[in-house]
């Protein structure tokens, strides 16, 4: 067996071993990794060594920290990733550049479409019938995104809301309700087999699925780092938030919103949690902008959404792609018996 995991922003680990009555047997580890004190490599084959072949991530990382001599250092990879290259070897799971990626960034549609489109695509990604995508969005509205399990009236004045020009809808993934200014910010979605995040934890497929994000922000001059559980940040504070969802046909649903230009103010109005969080922190007089990605660039919204484009063509040899007709129109049924009924968006009022 033999397994492989890229670390988000750090080494890449390397796994071969035999399974032998039911354990695991032969095991060896590679990678371009940092480890100290040397013969720390002989603790970790030796815990991995002899597990039964169905122990999960958690089971191996625990095995192999106990093994660890006092004060060994690991770096640019974790007894976690370890493990999670073990689960990766188990089910031969492919790498990014096993599929033939598409990157799709079409004319704006409205929130309620770009939510449908989620769904329509996640599915069909699942079933086989569309190449795994990457999407970058464009709004032809304002909008405030609910996650799928929020309290509406909890989260969202909507008279507010509705004085500043913003519609609330609500999106099939779970995690926090994001302010959506039109042109000023940059969200994408990827649509994915489960294959490409078979083996990892729900909260490893996050930064993993997030790492090339981090790259392009990188390459247009910001620091980005990735944060448990689903933030992207850089020194001078939080940039966005990814949510996901999986389907139970194995179409994976992972999407991000990263702030261009964002109104402090009118979020604080708009976003009742908005209003806490900024209060907590003793600002909400004080929160102007909101602008990491305008502020620590310079550069246009539209030059960083094609660093973004740019960056995942290179990493993962991905060609133009295009939403079809028939997609559409399956989004559009969708809008109109799911996500923009009163039932869907009051689902939890």
């Amino acid at each position: 067996m033999h397994g492989e995991y890229k670390v988000p922003g750090g080494k890449l680990v390397v796994v071969d071993f035999d399974q032998r009555d039911g354990r695991i047997a032969g095991f060896h580890l590679s990678g371009d990794f940092f480890l100290e004190p040397d013969d720390a490599l002989e603790s970790i084959v030796g815990a991995v060594n002899g597990l039964p072949v169905e122990s999960d991530v958690p089971t191996i990382a625990t095995a192999i920290r106990a093994s660890l001599p006092e004060g060994a250092v690991l770096l640019g990879f974790t007894p976690e990733s370890v493990a999670t290259a073990v689960r990766r070897a188990m089910i031969t799971a492919p790498g990014w550049r096993d599929f033939e990626w598409q990157i799709v960034h079409e004319p704006a549609v409205s929130p309620a479409m770009n939510l449908a489109l989620d769904e329509v695509l996640t599915q069909r990604v699942g079933d086989g019938r569309r190449a795994p995508t990457m999407r970058l969005w464009e709004w032809n509205e304002s909008a405030v995104v609910i996650g799928s399990f929020q309290s509406f009236r909890n989260e969202v004045d909507e008279e507010q809301a509705g004085r500043h020009g913003f519609k609330v809808v609500r999106r099939i993934s779970g995690g926090g309700a994001m302010m959506m200014a039109k042109d000023a910010i940059i969200t994408y979605s990827l649509y994915a087999p489960g294959e490409l995040v078979a083996g990892m934890t729900f909260a490893d497929s996050y930064a993993f699925l997030d790492d090339w994000a981090l790259q392009a922000l990188r390459a247009v001059g910001i620091d980005a780092v990735y944060q448990p559980l689903n933030d992207i940040a850089s020194p001078s504070g939080k940039i966005g938030g990814a949510a996901q969802k999986r389907l139970a046909n194995g179409g994976v649903l992972h999407h991000a919103t990263l702030s261009y230009d964002m109104d402090g103010d009118v979020m604080a109005q708009v976003l009742r949690i908005g209003r806490e969080k900024l209060s907590d922190k003793g600002t909400v007089s004080a929160a102007k902008r909101v602008d990491p990605l305008r502020s620590q660039t310079g550069l246009s919204r539209a030059a960083i959404i094609e660093s973004f484009a740019r960056t995942f063509t290179t990493l993962y040899g991905a060609t133009p792609g295009h939403i079809t007709e028939e997609e559409y129109a399956e989004a559009r049924e969708l809008v109109a018996s799911k996500f923009e009924t009163d039932a869907w968006l009051h689902r939890v009022p």
